[in-house]
């Protein structure tokens, strides 16, 4: 018998033969060149007229779920990738390994809610406390037509309970699922709440697991006869869960449900897809949805919303928007407003906890020599290096290439190097020097293991920091019962990137900014917005709450300019060893796509990383209402073009 089969890797399908009948999904080994490699069946084929290669093995003796097939072969299509590398998102690596099944790792599966219910157990009704809107919202989800529903609940309105009724819903069905969380160490409020109420059936996958650990886990829910609730990153999607009745994505804006590494593909496409595919109901949940699938879910009628804080005692914090530019308000501190300095001395003095917000790591960003006005870059990716001055280092936030402080430019000689901007380190220095007496805690990606918020989370819930100080590695999610006040160092430091989506980022970040205090803890709640843009409409829809005026004001700019989720956008991208070659390739196609009414092309212009160790890279932007289009432009493209194609709305 014949078999088509896609080996794991940057290959597409090859047929093989094998002695016994094979289900399609069943995982097997096959022979790739002088390879070995992990594949799976797709279909059973005619013989063909060639020689053939045997399987060589099966791994396990259950297929992979139907629903899985389908969306390998959804990814390598609609994402123009190999099947193989589509199909690396389900396999973990090393599957073809045997693993010696240690103590620890039985304790993977079957031992991670050990405090919550049991494995045997599922909760009543009664254990899952609903409001008025949650239920109302609960029974509008399940009306709603179509696979994808869109959950837009403000901060604090409950989406959580609404959330754990429905996976326990699903249970009691018989029915497996799928909880997606932006990054697992950012959301351990949310999978505690779920492993206390679900126990042992609740599985985490994630990246800080060891490569084995993932395969035991590959293992134990391929093989499990009870219904799971898989927790993880972008990743636990692709779990192979056999009767998938529910996916959730919660906090469906944010950022890290696009893998921009090859495979790429956004697993809020792939999981609206994904559900269409299992015949099961998907939940977006978020209080700033993305624009374009709120546009969309709304034209469907498959947008729920729950407006109102489920506690009774949240109130709607005091916000202050203070002007960078009136140098009268920052007279003890260039950084800290004259405001935020009392708040936090207020603060200090009846042991409530500050927040302070800047999306910037390092000292600073920008090392220039003042005699010559050479910038230092990373040798590597030429973009600017950013100043580390606990360690006295200059650091590339892209590669980590990192290098001493040169006692001199490196260019003309002169001692005259200069450092501008400023970053979390140096708002950590600052703070130190006028609050001496404070426990304070810088949280970024630059802490090392063990001190970050996922690890002294429970100290800094009761109290035991006074000010922190870091990235939007602190606004994701957390509940912080003694956090009374939230200082934005600079809230339009977002906006001006040269990138249709920059304003949508900036509110959605402020937003979840302004949504950790008020929330039932305490009884203060107070915002301090520093700005050189007092009057931009961002920043005043933010400091409202408001979304919806957001929405209407983004998606009219949208319509207007021709952006998602209006038309299609592709980027196409080319880095050639000289700047002139790059050029001269680029505007070739950019000429010959304009004489193509079906297409807006946008002038050619360097790509925002200009220079890589590939050479100059250079970029056209493609816009169009048909996908398909942009697909027949990518047919015969020179291979040194980067496509980039993010496809707008749920599908």
């Amino acid at each position: 018998m014949f078999y088509e089969v896609i080996p794991e890797g940057k290959v597409e399908a090859f047929v093989y033969d094998y002695d016994d009948s094979l289900l399609p999904g069943t995982v097997v080994t096959v022979p790739v060149g002088q390879r070995v490699l992990p594949g799976v069946v797709v279909k059973k084929v005619a013989q063909p007229d060639f020689k053939t290669k045997s399987i060589l093995k099966v791994l396990y003796s259950r297929p992979l779920p139907r629903h899985l097939l389908e969306t390998v072969k959804f990814v390598h299509e609609y994402y123009l990738t190999a099947s193989g590398a589509a199909l690396s998102l389900v396999l973990p690596r090393g599957v073809e390994k045997k693993r010696r099944k240690t103590e620890q790792m039985f304790g993977i599966l079957g031992e991670q809610g050990s405090d919550g219910a049991s494995a045997t157990e599922r909760v009543s009704e009664a254990d899952i406390p609903l409001n008025t809107a949650q239920k109302n919202a609960l029974k509008a989800l399940q009306k709603a037509a179509g696979a994808t529903k869109l959950l837009y609940g403000v901060t604090g309105s409950g989406k959580t309970n609404v959330y754990l009724k429905m996976a326990d819903n699903a249970l009691s069905e018989q029915k497996s699922v799928v909880l997606l969380v932006p990054e697992i160490a950012l959301t351990g409020q949310l999978v505690k709440v779920f492993q206390d109420t679900f126990g042992n059936r609740v599985v985490l996958m994630h990246s800080g697991q060891t490569e084995a650990e993932r395969h035991l886990i590959f293992e134990a829910i391929l093989g499990s006869e009870e219904p799971l609730i898989v927790v993880g990153p972008r990743s636990a999607l692709f779990a192979p869960l056999a009767n998938l009745g529910l996916i959730i994505i919660d906090e469906e804006h944010d950022g890290a449900y696009h893998q921009d590494n090859a495979p790429r593909y956004s697993a809020i496409r792939v999981a609206s897809f994904m559900a269409k595919a299992a015949g099961c109901q998907l939940i977006l949940g978020s209080a700033t949805p993305m624009v374009e699938d709120f546009y969309l879910a709304s034209t469907r009628d498959s947008v729920i919303r729950l407006t109102k804080k489920a506690k009774t005692e949240a109130m709607k914090p005091k916000i202050e928007v203070i002007d960078f530019t009136n140098r009268d308000n920052f007279t003890k501190n260039k950084y800290l407003s004259n405001s935020l300095l009392a708040a936090i001395a207020q603060n200090l003095e009846h042991k409530r906890q500050t927040l302070i917000f800047h999306n910037r790591r390092g000292s600073s960003p920008l090392t220039i020599c003042e005699n010559c006005g050479e910038e230092l870059l990373c040798p590597k990716c030429y973009l600017p290096l950013t100043l580390h001055a606990d360690t006295y280092e200059l650091v590339c936030h892209t590669c980590e290439h990192r290098e001493k402080v040169p006692t001199s430019c490196p260019n003309c000689g002169s001692p005259g190097l200069i450092h501008k901007g400023f970053g979390t380190k140096l708002i950590e220095s600052e703070l130190k020097k006028l609050f001496p007496e404070a426990r304070i805690r810088r949280f970024d990606a630059d802490n090392k293991k063990g001190e970050g918020m996922d690890a002294i989370y429970p100290e800094v819930k009761r109290g035991e920091v006074d000010i922190l100080v870091g990235t939007q590695t602190i606004v994701k999610g957390l509940d912080l019962p003694k956090l009374s006040t939230v200082g934005v160092v600079q809230a339009d430091a977002g906006l001006n990137l040269p990138d249709y989506m920059a304003e949508e980022r900036s509110f959605q970040l402020l937003t979840q900014v302004i949504g950790r205090v008020g929330r039932g803890h305490i009884d203060k709640a107070e915002v301090f917005i520093q700005t050189f843009r007092p009057d931009h409409p961002v920043i005043e829809f933010a400091t409202d709450e408001d979304y919806l005026g957001f929405y209407e004001y983004t998606i009219g700019k949208r319509q207007k300019s021709g952006f998602p989720p209006f038309r299609f956008v592709m980027k196409l991208e080319i880095a050639l060893k000289t700047e002139a070659l790059a050029v001269k390739k680029i505007q070739g196609l950019a000429a010959k796509l304009k004489c193509d009414k079906r297409f807006i092309v946008s002038p050619p212009q360097p790509s925002f990383h200009e220079r890589t160790s590939k050479g100059y890279s250079w970029q056209i932007v493609v816009r169009s209402r048909s996908r398909k289009a942009l697909i027949e432009v990518c047919d015969g493209l020179d291979k040194n073009f980067k496509i980039t194609l993010d496809p707008p709305g749920l599908l």
